[in-house]
């Protein structure tokens, strides 16, 4: 992979050039674009205005290392160290869960609730800092409480939300709802969020190589049936929320029925899903049956 000895090159030709090595991808010329574009430090627009802007050495050399790298396995998003969510700049590290499209669904459904302006909201294992950023940036007036187990996402994600200029974001350190329990929130969150570890532990070693290598199998892996940890959810969550809050989450594409078996209709008020767009049953909600009260019943049958 050496193009050097043929410069001067124009920024067009090297694009074809990274296009045609990353042929076998099912987006060759929109990942040679985005990896041109970070190696120059330029955005989109710039990008098309100076295609016929000559190439100097050192932005030869940076291209060809971030299509090593992305010909290595490397997700794009690691590659470029950003992705957009919701219309979001987040920046990437190896080792934080990167978050999805299909995930923007479960953020869609929690702005539609009707939960107040000024209310509670909780991410429970926040990675980037994706989803809670999203809602802090959509509900300036909210306090949004953004919790993980890893210290590398946790960090990571305040840097997201400083970089976003949000304010209005609390970040704790913790397993499931144990933060929540040290900030004294024990039926006081209007609405509690998690995009769930969701994968069995069989499904584990079938994944594509470039998720195994670079994204942390306890953020997707949660047991052996991969339904632990949204059982542990719906188990937990009524302690935290206050009478008629929202528990909100993402499901697998066959995880629905078993799901919706375990819901205690005395206590769940109301259970909604939405499909993404692929058809497949996605966002789970929860409504909390305005009558409860904390010890009064357990959050399964």
């Amino acid at each position: 992979m050496k193009v050097r000895g043929v410069l001067p090159l124009t920024r067009r030709e090297l694009w074809l050039y990274g296009r045609d090595l990353l042929s076998t991808l099912s987006q060759p010329a929109l990942e040679a674009r985005l990896l041109l574009q970070k190696a120059a430090g330029i955005d989109e627009k710039e990008f098309f205005l100076s295609l016929d802007q000559p190439v100097e050495e050192a932005l030869v050399r940076r291209y060809e290392y971030f299509l090593r790298r992305r010909l290595k396995g490397w997700p794009l998003a690691l590659v470029v160290g950003e992705k957009e969510f919701w219309s979001l700049p987040f920046k990437l590290q190896k080792g934080v869960f990167i978050p999805r499209p299909e995930t923007e669904c479960l953020v869609e459904l929690a702005l539609k609730l009707p939960w107040p302006e000024d209310g509670i909201a909780v991410d429970i294992g926040t990675g980037c800092g994706a989803i809670a950023c999203s809602l802090a940036k959509e509900r300036p007036a909210s306090t949004v409480v953004a919790t993980d187990i890893s210290r590398r996402a946790l960090a990571l994600a305040q840097k997201n939300a400083s970089r976003l200029g949000l304010k209005n974001i609390i970040f704790r350190l913790g397993s499931f709802f144990s933060p929540l329990a040290q900030l004294d929130l024990t039926g006081r969150c209007d609405l509690i969020v998690s995009n769930p570890p969701y994968v069995a532990e069989e499904e584990w070693p079938r994944l594509p190589e470039g998720i195994r290598l670079f994204e942390p199998k306890r953020g997707l892996v949660a047991g052996p049936t991969g339904l632990e940890f949204i059982f542990r959810l719906i188990r937990d969550a009524p302690q935290f929320l206050r009478p008629g809050g929202y528990l909100i989450f993402e499901i697998g594409f066959d995880q629905l029925a078993k799901v919706l078996s375990v819901g205690n209709k005395k206590l769940w008020r109301e259970i909604t899903w939405e499909k993404d767009l692929a058809g497949i049953p996605r966002v789970m909600a929860w409504q909390l049956h305005p009558d409860f009260r904390c010890g009064t019943s357990p959050g399964l049958d």
